[in-house]
C-alpha cells in the first residue's frame, strides 16, 4: 500500500507539471493581450494625461502578470511562487487585487453541492432503470426506456435548461421553481430549512447537469447486469432457493460496482465542466460561472488556478475510484 501511495504520488505531481505547462504554454500563444486597451497601441506619443495612466497601469499589470518575461521564464516564476510561498497569485481584471484562491473559495462550495445533487441523481435513477431493465429484457419497458434515455442524451444542454426555465421556473406555465440563483434564506431559518431551501433552489440545474449523462450510466450497468444474470453462479443461488432480490442485489448487482466506479472517475471532472453552462443560464455563483468569466476577460492568474483546480480533481477523482475499488472486490489489492 506505501508503495503504492508514493507512486501515485510521484506520477501525481508529474501529471500536474505537464498540465500546468500545456495549460500555461497555449494561454501565452493566444492571440490577444489582457493588459493592452482597445485604443491605446503601447506608444505615448499625442496622448492625453488619462490616456498616460492608462498605459503605465497596463505596463504594470503586464509585469505583475509576467507577460514581458519568455513563457518558460514566466512559467518557472509562477511554479516558484505557488511552491516556495503559496501564493497563486491576484486576479487581473475579474476582481483586481484580490487572491484566486479566495475567489475558488469562496464558489467551490456552491459547485460542490450541485455536483453531489447531479451525480446522486444520476446514479440512483441509472441504477434502478439499469437493472430493472436487465431483469425484463427486450420488454416494453426496456425498450421504452432506452428510446427516451437516448433521446434524453441528444438534446443539447443549454437547450433544456432554457426548457426547464420556461416551463417549472418564475414567469413559467408551471412556476414552481426560482428562475435565477440563490435566494438568500432568513437568518432565522433552521439549518434543515436551510437545507431544503437550497436542494430547493439547485434542482433545475442539478437536473440539467444529470439528464447527459444518465443514459450512458443505465446502458452500462443494463449490459453488465444482463452478463451476470447469465452466469452460472446466478443459476446456483436460484437452485439454492434464494430469493430473487437477493440474487439480484447480493450476488448480481455486486459485481457490476466496478464499471460504475471506473464510469465515476471521468464523471465528476465532466460534470464539473458542464457546469459552466448551466451556472450561467441559472446564474449560481459557482465555479462554472467563474471559469466563464476567467476565460472571457483573460484572467491568467484566475485561469491557471482554475486549470490547476480541474487537474487536481480529475487525478483525485481516479485515486477515489482506486480505492473504492478495493472496497467493492476485495480480491483486487492496490500494488
Amino acid at each position: 500500500m506505501l508503495q503504492y501511495a508514493i507512486k501515485r504520488i510521484f506520477l501525481g505531481a508529474l501529471t500536474m507539471f505537464v498540465i500546468m505547462f500545456a495549460s500555461y504554454f497555449m494561454l501565452r500563444l493566444a492571440p490577444g493581450d489582457p493588459t493592452r486597451s482597445n485604443f491605446l497601441d503601447g506608444s505615448s506619443a499625442g496622448v492625453s494625461s488619462s490616456e498616460k495612466n492608462e498605459l503605465a497601469k497596463n505596463q504594470a499589470l503586464r509585469t505583475k502578470l509576467k507577460l514581458d518575461k519568455p513563457i518558460i521564464t514566466g512559467f518557472y516564476e509562477w511554479l516558484q511562487d505557488i511552491l516556495l510561498r503559496g501564493d497563486f497569485g491576484t486576479s487581473g481584471t475579474v476582481e483586481p487585487g484580490k487572491s484566486v484562491v479566495k475567489m475558488i473559495a469562496e464558489r467551490l462550495p456552491v459547485t460542490i453541492k450541485l455536483n453531489l445533487m447531479a451525480i446522486t441523481f444520476a446514479y440512483i435513477l441509472a441504477i434502478i432503470l439499469g437493472v430493472y431493465s436487465a431483469k425484463y429484457a427486450e420488454s416494453t419497458f426496456d425498450r421504452s426506456s432506452t428510446f427516451i434515455l437516448f433521446m434524453l442524451y441528444s438534446m443539447p444542454v443549454m437547450w433544456v435548461a432554457l426548457l426547464l426555465q420556461s416551463t417549472f421556473c418564475e414567469g413559467g406555465r408551471f412556476p414552481v421553481f426560482p428562475l435565477r440563483g440563490i435566494y438568500e434564506v432568513n437568518v432565522e431559518t433552521g439549518t434543515f430549512e436551510a437545507m431544503f431551501h437550497e436542494v430547493y433552489c439547485m434542482l433545475m440545474p442539478a437536473l440539467c447537469l444529470a439528464y447527459g449523462s444518465l443514459a450512458g450510466l443505465t446502458r452500462y450497468t443494463r449490459n453488465n447486469m444482463l452478463e451476470i444474470l447469465n452466469s452460472d453462479f446466478v443459476r446456483t443461488a436460484r437452485a439454492k432457493g434464494l430469493n430473487e432480490f437477493t440474487v439480484i442485489w447480493k450476488h448480481c448487482f455486486a459485481n457490476t460496482l466496478i464499471t460504475l466506479i471506473t464510469l465515476f472517475s471521468g464523471l465528476l471532472p465532466s460534470l464539473i465542466a458542464g457546469s459552466i453552462i448551466v451556472e450561467h443560464i441559472f446564474n449560481i455563483p459557482g465555479m462554472g460561472s467563474l471559469s466563464l468569466l476567467a476565460l472571457s476577460s483573460r484572467d491568467y492568474p484566475l485561469q491557471m488556478a482554475l486549470f490547476l483546480f480541474s487537474g487536481a480533481l480529475t487525478l483525485i477523482s481516479i485515486l477515489i475510484a482506486d480505492i473504492m475499488y478495493t472496497i467493492a472486490d476485495p480480491r483486487i489489492k492496490l500494488k
